[in-house]
């Protein structure tokens, strides 16, 4: 049997403390319900419960905060890694082909082409690069040319190699 991966573990670890943040619905029913804090008879055990629901409900979401930083940065890792192709993919989705066809024309698929001003993947040039963003991966740079691809109205016009994606 293999044990868990990383990934699995984190995700569950996430899954887990978010279900017991069903402590929320205690400090809710106390908080709709003034009166069992005001009655003599429950004061003492509904106050008690409050102020532990309240301290684990505080707990549990500093700790899902952490968990929901850790498969982030995880997920960050993992899409900085891919490969130039696999990147236009898994931004571009149903026009990935297209997206491959120009990057490949434009840089050979290329994360550090450079044509005078213009850099990268798609060859974007300066001042899309400040409009749309830039960096040195294929991801990032693969998100970048998506968001300008998007704002010219899904066509490959702003693109020298339109054609390729024909």
């Amino acid at each position: 049997m293999q044990a868990p991966s990383s990934a699995t573990t984190t995700k569950a670890q996430t899954a887990r403390k978010t279900l017991t943040l069903d402590e929320q619905g205690t400090v809710r029913f106390f908080e709709t319900h003034r009166s069992l804090l005001s009655s003599s008879e429950r004061r003492t055990d509904a106050t008690a419960a409050l102020a532990y629901a309240k301290l684990r409900v505080h707990q549990l979401s500093k700790t899902v905060a952490a968990l929901r930083r850790k498969i982030h940065q995880r997920d960050a890792r993992r899409l900085a890694r891919l490969k130039p192709k696999a990147a236009i993919c898994a931004v571009f989705g149903d026009d990935c082909q297209e997206a491959v066809g120009v990057a490949w024309c434009e840089s050979h698929l290329s994360t550090t082409a450079q044509n005078g001003q213009y850099l990268g993947l798609f060859q974007m040039g300066s001042y899309e690069r400040r409009l749309f963003g830039h960096g040195p991966t294929a991801h990032a740079q693969a998100i970048a040319a998506h968001r300008y691809f998007v704002r010219s109205g899904r066509d490959w016009s702003p693109w020298s190699c339109r054609w390729a994606a024909a």
